[in-house]
C-alpha cells in the first residue's frame, strides 16, 4: 500500500470509529428505553441485558455501519479540504478516483461484513438472543406461543407431503400430535398419526405411532400400531418447518415495513414451493433482493460521500453533516418506499429491491465525474 494510502486510511480510522460507537450507543440506548419494561417483566438483571444487545448487534449493524461510515467519510474529506490536501493532492497528479481507492476498499470490507453479520451470525445471534430473554421462565411459562406454535400446516409441495401438527416447540423441535400424509416410489399413500415426534441424528422419530397404508386396489387401509416409527423419506428439517411457520405467520404489512427474514429462509420456504404465486411470491421477491442489495449500502455510501466531501472549496464540516442527514434521510424514504411497492405486488420484487441501492450509487458516480 503506497504511503498517500495509509495516510488517507489513518486519518479515516479514528472519526469512523468515533462515529460507529455514537450511531451504536445511540440506537441500542433508544431500543433499551422501548424494550425496558419487557425485558424487565422476564425477570433479567442487567448482565442478562448487556448480553441481550451483544446478541442483538447484528440487528443493529444494516443501519450504524453504512451511517458511521457515510458521516466519518464526510468528516475526514471535509478535513483534508479544510488543510487543503485535497488540492495539493490532485495537483500532484493523483485522480479523485485513485485517490477514493482506500475509501472504495472500505466500503467493500464494510459490505462483506454487513453480509456475513446479517446472513451468517444473524441467525444465530437471534437464537442466542431468544435463549436470553427465556432465561428465566418457568417449564409452565415455557408452555406459551413463545416457544409452542399451535395449529401448523407445513406442505412440501416438492415431495408431496403433508404436515398437519398440533403443536411445534420452537426451541425444542418436538412435535404434538402430529398427522403427514404423503404417496411413497411404491405408489402407496400412506397417513400417519403419532402423539409426539422428535428430530433425532436427522430423522424424525414418532412415538406411540399409527400408520395406515392404502395399497391400491384395496380402499381400506392396512394399519399398523407401534411404540416408535421411523421414515428416513420425511426429511424436512427442523431449519425447513421454522422457516415455513416464521414466513407463513408474516402478514404483508409487517413484511413491508422491513426486510425480516434472512436469504436462507426465503430460499428454504422457496424450495418447498417452487410454484409460489400472488401475494406471497411478491413479498418474498422483495424481500430476497432487498437482502441481497443491503450489504452495498456500505459500498453505496463511500461513492456519495466523495462528490460531497471532496468538492473544492468546502471547508465547513458543519455542511458535510447536513449533506449527510439530507443523504440518510433520501436514502430511508426512497427504500421504505420501495419496500411497499414490492411488497404490494406494484414493480417487480428486483426493482423494489435494487432500485435504492443503484439509484444512489449512479447518483455518487456521476457526481464524481463531475468533480475531475
Amino acid at each position: 500500500m503506497r504511503l498517500l494510502d495509509r495516510y488517507l486510511l489513518r486519518e479515516l480510522m479514528i472519526p469512523l470509529l468515533y462515529c460507529l460507537g455514537g450511531f451504536l450507543i445511540f440506537f441500542v440506548s433508544a431500543d433499551l428505553m422501548n424494550e425496558l419494561p419487557m425485558l424487565q417483566g422476564k425477570g433479567l438483571n442487567g448482565w442478562d441485558i448487556a448480553e441481550f444487545y451483544v446478541f442483538k448487534l447484528p440487528e443493529l449493524l444494516p443501519t450504524v455501519l453504512p451511517m458511521g461510515l457515510l458521516l466519518a467519510l464526510l468528516y475526514a474529506l471535509a478535513q483534508h479540504g479544510k488543510h487543503h490536501e485535497l488540492v495539493a493532492i490532485r495537483a500532484a497528479g493523483v485522480s479523485l478516483w485513485r485517490l477514493s481507492a482506500p475509501y472504495l476498499v472500505v466500503g467493500v470490507v464494510f459490505s462483506v461484513a454487513l453480509f456475513v453479520a446479517s446472513e451468517i451470525i444473524g441467525p444465530r445471534a437471534e437464537e442466542a438472543k431468544d435463549d436470553v430473554l427465556n432465561r428465566y421462565q418457568t417449564k409452565l411459562d415455557q408452555q406459551t406461543e413463545l416457544q409452542w406454535r399451535r395449529d401448523v400446516n407445513f406442505n412440501n409441495d416438492v415431495a408431496g407431503h403433508e404436515w398437519k401438527i398440533g403443536a411445534y416447540g420452537l426451541l425444542s423441535h418436538e412435535m404434538l400430535r402430529v398427522n403427514v400424509t404423503w404417496t411413497g416410489h411404491d405408489g402407496i399413500r400412506r397417513i400417519l398419526f403419532a402423539n409426539r415426534a422428535a428430530y433425532t441424528n436427522g430423522v424424525w422419530h414418532f412415538t406411540d405411532a399409527e400408520l395406515w397404508a392404502y395399497e391400491p386396489p384395496n380402499i381400506d387401509p392396512f394399519r399398523t400400531r407401534t411404540n416408535l416409527m421411523v421414515f428416513p423419506e420425511l426429511d424436512e428439517s427442523p431449519r425447513l418447518i421454522r422457516s415455513e411457520i416464521k414466513v407463513n405467520s408474516m402478514n404483508a404489512l409487517r413484511a413491508a415495513k422491513k426486510l425480516r427474514f434472512s436469504l436462507a429462509e426465503i430460499l428454504d420456504y422457496q424450495r418447498l414451493h417452487p410454484r409460489l404465486t400472488g401475494s406471497k411470491a411478491d413479498e418474498l421477491s422483495t424481500q430476497f433482493h432487498g437482502r441481497l442489495a443491503v450489504p452495498f449500502t456500505c459500498f453505496v455510501v463511500v461513492l456519495l460521500a466523495l462528490p460531497f466531501g471532496a468538492a473544492p472549496g468546502r471547508r465547513n464540516v458543519a455542511i458535510g453533516v447536513a449533506a449527510s442527514i439530507g443523504i440518510g434521510f433520501a436514502f430511508f424514504v426512497l427504500s421504505k418506499l420501495s419496500l411497499v411497492l414490492g411488497t404490494g405486488g406494484h414493480v417487480p420484487g428486483w426493482v423494489a429491491g435494487w432500485t435504492p441501492t443503484v439509484l444512489f450509487a449512479a447518483v455518487g458516480i456521476v457526481l464524481t465525474q463531475r468533480l475531475r
